[in-house]
């Protein structure tokens, strides 16, 4: 069974800095073509946060109110994904989910799509 768990939300004050974590699970995944993070405050739509996709080359791409606070990055030995936030602001405060597409053998291999339960980020002074 496949799991995406999300780690390392939290509260903290407007410009501080925190980072998630996302670990991938599951004995039939063969690859992971894109993974990326997501983000819903409330009443709101969810929103694309920073994503990549594999190819020749990772490429990332990131949500225009990043603005370069926020890195993604991956670890590909330990099937992880990260997201260092710095600079955060109130506006930031939302339930980041993670994301991936995956090539899943079960047994035939086919292209799916999960979803984490998310992680709480609250900017608050």
């Amino acid at each position: 069974q496949v799991q995406l768990v999300e780690s390392g939300g939290g509260t903290v004050q407007p410009g501080g800095s925190l980072r998630l974590s996302c670990t991938i699970s599951g004995k039939n995944i063969i690859k992971i073509n894109s993974a990326g993070w997501y983000r819903q405050a409330p009443g709101q739509q969810r929103e694309l946060v920073a994503r990549f996709t594999s190819g020749g080359s990772t490429n990332y791409n990131y949500g225009d109110f990043v603005k370069g606070r926020f890195t993604m990055s991956r670890d590909n030995a330990k099937n992880m994904v990260y997201l260092q936030m710095n600079g955060l602001k109130p506006e930031d405060t939302a339930v980041y989910y993670c994301n991936a597409e995956m090539l899943i053998e079960q047994p035939i291999r086919m292209d799916l799509q999960y979803w984490g339960k998310g992680t709480l980020v609250t900017v608050s002074s």
